[in-house]
């Protein structure tokens, strides 16, 4: 059978296909061309949201109205009609918030969106089988899960739980009154966030949208000592400016490194057959580093957005971390060097855990993703295993007695 045609692999997106001459000439998939331009216009369009939009000068419901339109929008044009599970699940989630009970809408709330979230991950591996896409609807559908059930979460805390019961940042969190259907679509679907995140808090967005939220920040720190009235407007210059001199910078690396060391290379022939152990090590690793710029591109084009998801994956093998550490680290403190041959090895085996353990985020297919752990001997799961049996953590007695002893040396004194 005839190899596919690289001109059709551009064509691999749900979304729409009238930029594919633009992903032609840049020689970039469809799929990413179509977000990359999303996330720009998304930019340009929150300059204008902000100057001819603002609170001062619109309506809470025109700014909503506006957001949630150009969201939709947005998600249409990169997903197509799979854009369609948002909007289920959105209205599926909302008719749960209206209509349960209080005590039990973040239960109800928690298990429609993740079951829906597994069902269209389940679908879209085994049923679509369209391999490995960078970009498509399972992303969004995420971050809107994280929103619904966040949101549902507060709105118990508010509505179904005595103000003594929480903690201070669940008390400031808590929402009181059920959101309105515009003000739901607008958090879950407004277009700063819906393409790329994050999962903000329901009443810090509201407070964006009725232009509270810098009033609020400003009256925190100093402004309520200096007993000033007027507050000032501060500029986003300064930190856009910032933020695209970091958008350029991995726009450069994404169009030489990356494209240079694709994900789809852990599936050639070459590595999975050919490739000794120790070159699939190595490779991997400058594999899974070179796919991190279009990640920074993507949060980075959305300024004010967090960038908190690749520290949660850096600390998957933090258990095993821990049982190595507490059974050999003592070895290897008797002289400098020996610590610093410690440190170097352990940072070098983490780079390398950390590689294996994300490949099948990035990579988002079963089979290429089961093929690479066949050709790594699935060493780091066999390896996993063995010091979860044989390197159980001790508990650390003298970290345990030093402030015991330090107690006593202050009362000898």
């Amino acid at each position: 059978m005839a190899a596919e045609p690289p001109s059709s692999l551009s064509y691999r997106t749900t979304g729409s296909t009238c930029l594919h001459p633009l992903s032609q000439l840049l020689g970039i998939p469809l799929d990413q061309v179509n977000f990359v331009v999303c996330q720009l216009v998304a930019l340009f369009a929150a300059f204008w949201f902000r100057i001819y939009l603002s609170p001062g000068k619109t309506s809470p419901l025109a700014r909503h109205t506006f957001a949630t339109i150009f969201g939709i929008y947005f998600v249409i044009f990169c997903f197509g009609w799979y854009s369609a599970h948002l909007f289920v699940l959105v209205l599926m989630c909302y008719g749960i918030l209206v209509t349960a009970s209080v005590s039990n809408i973040h239960r109800y709330s928690f298990f429609v969106a993740m079951g829906y979230l597994t069902i269209c991950h389940v679908s879209r591996i085994y049923i679509f089988h369209y391999g490995i896409l960078t970009t498509d609807f399972s992303g969004p559908l995420m971050i809107v899960t994280q929103k619904i059930t966040t949101l549902a979460f507060q709105v118990h805390d508010g509505l179904g739980r005595r103000a003594e019961d929480l903690s201070a940042e669940q008390h400031r969190l808590a929402v009181k009154v059920k959101p309105s259907f515009l003000e739901y679509l607008s958090y879950l679907l407004n277009f700063m966030s819906v393409i790329a995140g994050p999962c903000n808090n329901f009443k810090d967005y509201i407070a964006f949208i009725e232009g509270r939220h810098v009033h609020m920040k400003l009256l925190e720190v100093n402004w309520k000592e200096k007993g000033s009235h007027s507050l000032p407007e501060p500029s986003p210059t300064g930190a856009v400016i910032r933020k695209l001199c970091v958008t350029g910078v991995s726009l450069l690396l994404f169009l030489t490194l990356t494209k240079t060391f694709p994900v789809t290379s852990l599936a050639d022939d070459w590595f999975v057959h050919k490739a000794n152990f120790l070159t699939r090590l190595g490779y991997l690793y400058v594999v899974m580093q070179a796919s991190k710029p279009k990640y920074y591109l993507a949060w980075t084009l959305d300024c004010y957005k967090f960038q908190n998801v690749p520290r949660k994956l850096e600390y998957s093998d933090s258990y095993l971390a821990k049982a190595v550490r507490n059974n050999c680290r003592h070895y290897f403190l008797s002289s400098k060097v020996l610590k610093v041959a410690y440190d170097v090895a352990t940072w070098a085996a983490t780079q390398l855990a950390v590689s294996y353990t994300v490949a099948p985020f990035v990579m988002l297919a079963v089979e290429p993703t089961i093929s690479l752990y066949r050709s790594m001997y699935f060493y780091l799961h066999i390896l996993s295993l063995l010091i979860i049996l044989f390197l159980p953590i001790r508990p650390q007695a003298h970290i345990q007695r030093q402030p015991q002893n330090s107690v006593n040396r202050k009362k000898t004194d």
